[in-house]
């Protein structure tokens, strides 16, 4: 089974790299964009009897900050992920 994890910086958390892009944007002129924040996606191809309490223990221990970050988890079934 395709699992996608999205894990981004907690509201309130300062993103200086989402300002940055922030900035970039208005200097090119793209009006209209009234924040950017930064995330990251992880992919995994785990055995179809993993469960949602593995999956959360992975992001809760390893994959997310848990202090600054939250995730979100997709399970992707038999979809083909983007390359």
């Amino acid at each position: 089974m395709k699992v996608r994890i999205l894990v981004r910086l907690k509201p309130g958390v300062l993103d200086p790299q989402g300002r940055a892009v922030h900035h970039s944007l208005e200097g090119m002129g793209f009006d209209g964009v009234d924040d950017v924040r930064i995330g990251r996606m992880i992919e995994m191809d785990v055995a179809d009897d993993t469960t949602d309490e593995a999956l959360n223990t992975m992001c809760e221990k390893l994959l997310a900050n848990m202090v600054i970050e939250d995730f979100a988890i997709e399970k992707l079934d038999n979809e083909k992920a983007p390359a």
